[in-house]
């Protein structure tokens, strides 16, 4: 069984950073693509980034390009999102998610795509 939990949110000002976490517990980490997704309050769930189960490929929205860089450590069981100069609209619960993609450099970006997800954990970008 999958569980993901994800840490590493709080209060920061625009301009500010953060760096989020999500922890794996079950088998074969490194076979699993791992996305991270936010949802805003009344706001439908949006892709942010992804990466590939052996970390090789990654991918990110427009939003965020430049801005946030997705990285894992497959032998800590762990996947990040460094986010930098955050705005305002990246206020959000961010989720982290996983489905298994063994032997292959997937970067999925839709939230139907992923099998589990983690609990969430609130960025706020005070202006």
């Amino acid at each position: 069984q999958v569980q993901l939990v994800a840490s590493g949110g709080g209060l920061v000002q625009a301009g500010g950073s953060l760096r989020l976490s999500c922890a794996f517990s079950g088998r074969a980490f490194s076979s699993y693509s791992m996305g991270w997704f936010r949802q805003a309050p009344g706001k439908e769930r949006e892709f942010v980034s992804a990466i590939s189960g052996a970390g090789a490929s990654t991918k990110y929205a427009d939003s965020v390009k430049g801005r946030f860089t997705i990285s894992r450590d497959n032998a800590k069981n762990t996947v990040y999102l460094q986010m930098n100069n955050l705005k305002p609209e990246d206020t959000a619960v961010y989720h982290c998610a996983a489905v298994p993609l063994p032997g292959y450099s997937g970067t999925p970006a839709s939230p139907g795509d992923y099998n589990y997800w983690g609990q969430g954990t609130q960025v706020t970008v005070s202006s």
